[in-house]
């Protein structure tokens, strides 16, 4: 059965568009013309804005275009969207704003205590997995999917927990604590291994765990949250909506693990181009100590016989 039953709110969150184009404005706004109004700053480079726009229009596809509806469907899909949102949307954000902003964030009473709390590279790696692992739990995921307030709350936490997670491995604020060398090598591959644990449950499970995947009633309500009354009313007039099986022809227990199986995938190719561009800087960064000390030991012998010579 075709997506385009839902209608075109559904399958292209309108009023989402309107709110990030008004952000992009905003971040423009900031970052060029009122740029001045800040005591430290720089020009807006333009990797910055490419990012920052990435991690937009990536925010849309996963939240406002059909995936975001097809997550309400599929398993599948939920795990898909929830990959890019929580392991490359942080990324895209943390590194689009200006240091000199985030400065102005980071460093305002309150938030400062809790980023020095939460971006704590042990309790970072482990509040992410344990907020991902319980989110996914069977009895706690079905009572959130079927709650509009919260699952905007939980959705705001996983994020939140991937931003911490990401923050002492990719900020550029000066001042703010940020691991170097071997120690990103280290906090990338714990990063990797951490939400293993609940994937390999959600593969290996003999059943279908998820009733929102797999009971009708439960599915309907779920499919409220990003499908208007109006709409659903007038379908279930000439169609029985009856679940998931209406437009996959994926079995419930296929469907589960092929979910965990992408969560992981895509998230080792993340982490693995993560890793190799941590793993080249740290690499220029050890050859130019090594070539700066081979220069001062060679210019301090040079003075040496210099002075020897007189």
């Amino acid at each position: 059965m075709p997506l385009s039953i839902f209608g075109f709110q559904a399958l292209w969150s309108p009023y989402m568009i309107g709110t990030l184009i008004f952000l992009v404005i905003v971040y423009f706004l900031i970052t060029i013309r009122w740029r001045s109004d800040f005591k430290e700053s720089e020009p807006l480079k333009k990797r910055e804005a490419i990012y920052f726009v990435l991690g937009i229009v990536l925010l849309y596809v996963i939240k406002g275009s059909p995936i975001d509806l097809m997550s309400n469907i599929t398993f599948t899909m939920h795990m898909v969207q929830m990959a890019f949102y929580l392991l490359l949307l942080p990324i895209l954000i943390i590194k689009g704003i200006p240091w000199w902003v985030w400065k102005v964030v980071v460093e305002f009473p309150v938030v400062n205590k809790l980023i020095k709390v939460f971006t704590n590279p042990i309790v970072s790696v482990l509040g992410f997995a344990l907020t991902f692992s319980v989110y996914h739990i069977p009895l706690v995921f079905d009572y959130i999917k079927i709650d509009e307030t919260l699952h905007g709350l939980a959705s705001l936490v996983l994020f939140l927990s991937a931003f911490f997670m990401y923050w002492p491995l990719v900020n550029e604020v000066p001042g703010q604590p940020k691991l170097k060398g071997l120690y990103k090598i280290g906090y990338i591959i714990a990063t990797a291994v951490v939400i293993t644990p609940a994937c390999a449950l959600i593969i290996f499970t003999k059943d279908p765990v998820y009733a929102t995947y797999t009971d009708g009633e439960a599915w309907l309500r779920a499919m409220a949250l990003c499908v208007p009354d109006q709409t659903l009313a007038s379908i279930s007039t000439t169609v029985q909506l009856s679940g998931p099986e209406l437009f996959t022809n994926l079995s419930p227990i296929r469907d589960q693990q092929l979910g965990g199986v992408l969560m992981k995938i895509i998230q080792e190719i993340i982490l693995g181009i993560l890793l190799y561009f941590v793993f080249i800087d740290w690499w220029r960064d050890e050859h130019k100590i090594s070539e700066e000390e081979i220069t001062a030991k060679a210019y301090s012998e040079f003075q040496a016989k210099k002075r020897n010579q007189y």
